[in-house]
């Protein structure tokens, strides 16, 4: 199972030169250190949407790669070197020792962001992020990563124990509440996902969750609908939605998941 790989077909053609390109100057970089490369976020639950969605990559390496080898690998990946199709790369690193054991921290080696609509940062310090972003998007990984390079996403990332992704999404929905550089119709969909995850235990694509709660919440439909539509358009005509509407749904989503948090004792 060393260098098993998705079937190309699984993913958009949008971006199959891109992450067959990135794979080839990581396994550059990292030689015999490289453990795996995992696509995750919407691509892993199958929600990508090419002029809005990120490309969403984890990496996992030995912990004797040097620093080093790090800082040439976010040089390597980033745009427009390596021009990303997408909206922007989010790549994270992590040493095995951190990845395979559960954590509500964040850990990571590298987190670089890259691309035509993200700003450039290549951060070595996991003590300066909050961990919640993390947490979540290695429960993804276990769910449903891709195995772009190297061993499956279930051998090397850990589930995180319920507490700590329970925190983390409490965490989450506080983010999205403030607002502060989110789109309306992805705190929309991310309020979504959380209240289908605390329901059944399993992250669904945002649309797939947003058809859920429309479905079951006849008060927020009309909301919820709106955020599709604009979800479905490129990041720069998203279509405004009503603050104090989603403010209202955000507090209902809110209330959901300190309810399951405290329901599991967290």
């Amino acid at each position: 199972m060393a260098h098993t790989r998705e079937d190309p077909r699984s993913l958009p053609t949008e971006l199959r030169p891109y992450l067959e390109e990135l794979v080839r100057r990581t396994r550059t970089v990292c030689a015999a250190r490289l453990v795996s490369v995992l696509a995750v976020g919407s691509l892993a639950l199958g929600d990508y949407r090419h002029g809005r969605s990120d490309v969403d990559v984890t990496v996992v390496v030995e912990p004797s790669l040097p620093g080093s080898a790090l800082h040439d690998l976010a040089g390597a990946l980033a745009h427009p070197g390596l021009r990303c199709p997408a909206a922007g790369l989010e790549l994270v690193v992590y040493g095995t020792d951190f990845a395979g054991r559960p954590s509500g921290a964040a850990g990571y080696l590298l987190d670089l962001n890259t691309g035509p609509l993200l700003p450039n940062r290549a951060d070595a310090d996991a003590s300066r992020s909050p961990a919640f972003w993390y947490v979540i998007d290695r429960s993804v990984a276990h769910q449903a990563g891709l195995t772009l390079f190297g061993r499956p996403a279930r051998e090397v990332i850990a589930a995180p124990d319920r507490p700590d992704l329970l925190a983390a999404i409490r965490a989450s929905v506080r983010e999205h509440s403030d607002g502060e550089g989110h789109l309306a119709d992805n705190r929309v969909l991310n309020g979504c996902r959380s209240v289908v995850f605390c329901r059944t235990g399993r992250w669904l694509a945002k649309r797939s969750a947003a058809r859920e709660v429309a479905l079951a919440e006849e008060e927020f439909r009309p909301l919820v609908e709106a955020a599709v539509h604009s979800f479905e358009r490129p990041r720069s005509s998203a279509v405004p939605l009503p603050t104090a509407e989603v403010r209202a749904f955000l507090t209902w989503v809110r209330e959901r998941v300190e309810q399951t948090a405290r329901a599991a004792g967290s």
